[in-house]
């Protein structure tokens, strides 16, 4: 039984004192929560906010990238290890808006994969294809080519705490979503994908989270789909009571 996953990504929003408040409401709001894993991914200026704010409750801080190597001369990149040393439990990685506007690619996803799994560093690996692959035909050949790509030289047992998160680049940001029966269809063929590339219980066993402007409307029915494990919400998570919403949802 895969225990759902609602991640929180806060892009970049947020100020000092936006982010006390949050954290103050927040956690009344949910602290009585066991039965879903709640994560929230804030700038990484907030991460060590977060982490002091939530410890010792269910709720964990990421972050919403990482870079490839431990140490040196990276002007403005943050470490695995930095990540870890401050809180952080999660990373994201490769999110379309990283793809799109600072050129990351499956080569790089897979360097920060395995630098977040050697910090200790819960890896979700997005992956989505954009309107014009989708309308061409070519999803299932995007996606299962950035996870082959994005995974490369992980075996099952490294992959026991991966997440995955399929994001259409189509539903970031826009108010459009994809139906919950496009997005279980491409959830299935996802899982297919690692089931080989994994076996049978590590393929049953990775949660695969839906991202694309999810919210209170329509989380009920994306999450009473079999292979969806959880959400990576965007917009949504800003708002103390919209996000517990959407972490309670119904199914």
């Amino acid at each position: 039984m895969r225990k759902p996953l609602i991640a929180g990504n806060w892009k970049m929003f947020k100020d000092l004192d936006e982010v006390e408040v949050f954290a103050d409401e927040f956690i009344k709001k949910v602290a009585d929560i066991t039965e879903r894993d709640m994560l929230i991914c804030p700038p990484y200026v907030y991460i060590q906010t977060l982490a002091k704010a939530f410890e010792g409750t269910p709720v964990k801080v990421g972050s919403q990238n990482v870079f490839f190597e431990d140490q040196g001369a990276y002007t403005a990149e943050i470490s695995a290890p930095m990540l870890a040393s401050i809180g952080a439990h999660y990373a994201i990685i490769g999110h379309s808006e990283r793809r799109q506007y600072f050129s990351e690619t499956d080569e790089t996803v897979n360097k920060r994969l395995f630098a977040s799994l050697k910090a200790g560093l819960i890896p979700i690996v997005c992956v989505g294809e954009s309107l014009e692959e989708r309308d061409a035909g070519k999803t299932f050949d995007v996606v299962g080519t950035q996870i082959r790509h994005g995974l490369s030289g992980l075996d099952a047992a490294q992959a026991k705490t991966l997440v995955i998160a399929y994001e259409p680049v189509w539903a970031i940001g826009t108010g459009k979503t994809a139906t919950p029966e496009m997005a279980q269809e491409v959830h299935t063929y996802i899982r297919s994908v690692i089931t080989k590339l994994f076996g049978t219980e590590r393929g049953e066993s990775i949660r695969i989270l839906y991202g694309g402007s999810v919210k209170s409307e329509n989380v009920d029915a994306l999450m009473e789909k079999p292979d969806i494990d959880g959400a990576l919400v965007g917009g949504a998570s800003l708002d103390a009571a919209s996000f517990e919403r959407i972490i309670r949802f119904k199914g």
